[in-house]
């Protein structure tokens, strides 16, 4: 049978991972998430007291990036893989807020990028791949069957970041979601090194008023015609 790549790209708290995991389950391919991967180093970085909200220390970063090693395994629990940093499940920790201040400028780092593109490019070398992120369809697999561009507007997406940190018990304000996303929308549009943009043959699928279930279909669809071609 016929495998292809599938790229989804697309702004934050857009519901790339939820999408990218349906899809992947569906069709029997793997998932990886690469918002994952930068929260992985991220969360490493605040560990080791290399990044705050006011604080960077990139060279150290970069000095120590050999010593981060990432690892996705599968939950059947879960029914998807969860990520693994130096051999500790981080999947709930990377998931915060205080995380999510700090990942676009993490992202921002070059060294950081090429060292995570080099191991996603690997991971999909066989194809039979959905991979979320936001440089997934431009610099990882510019030439992925089928690219997808996620978008919704910022009060939508903040109000679903919002309500999920809510779940998890975290102690947040919608405000503080909201200035948030629209900090991260900014970094990740306008950094020097692959920002976060819309693959020219990419189909942007605007989310803001669709169900998941709607969602789900239409990419669904997307992939039959894909694979039949």
């Amino acid at each position: 049978m016929k495998k292809i790549t599938i790229a989804i790209d697309g702004f934050s708290s857009t519901g790339k991972s939820t999408l990218a995991k349906q899809v992947a389950k569906e069709l029997g391919y793997v998932y990886v998430d690469t918002g994952a991967m930068y929260r992985a180093v991220t969360y490493y970085a605040m560990l080791n007291n290399l990044v705050s909200e006011d604080f960077l220390d990139k060279e150290s970063l970069v000095s120590q990036l050999s010593k981060i090693q990432l690892q996705f395994q599968f939950n059947p629990a879960l029914g998807f893989a969860e990520m693994y940093l130096n051999g500790e499940n981080v999947e709930q920790a990377i998931r915060t807020i205080e995380v999510s201040r700090n990942v676009s400028r993490i992202a921002e780092i070059s060294q950081v990028r090429a060292k995570l593109v080099e191991q996603q490019q690997a991971m999909g070398k066989n194809k039979a791949i959905v991979m979320d992120g936001r440089d997934i369809g431009t610099v990882v697999f510019p030439d992925a069957e089928l690219k997808l561009f996620m978008n919704a507007s910022a009060e939508t997406r903040a109000q679903r970041r919002f309500d999920e940190l809510l779940e998890k018990g975290q102690s947040v304000t919608f405000d503080e979601v909201l200035q948030n996303v629209q900090q991260r929308d900014y970094i990740d549009t306008h950094r020097e090194d692959s920002p976060l943009v819309k693959a020219d043959d990419a189909i942007e699928i605007d989310n803001s008023a669709m169900s998941k279930k709607e969602q789900f279909e239409l990419v669904m669809q997307l992939v039959a015609e894909k694979l039949s071609v």
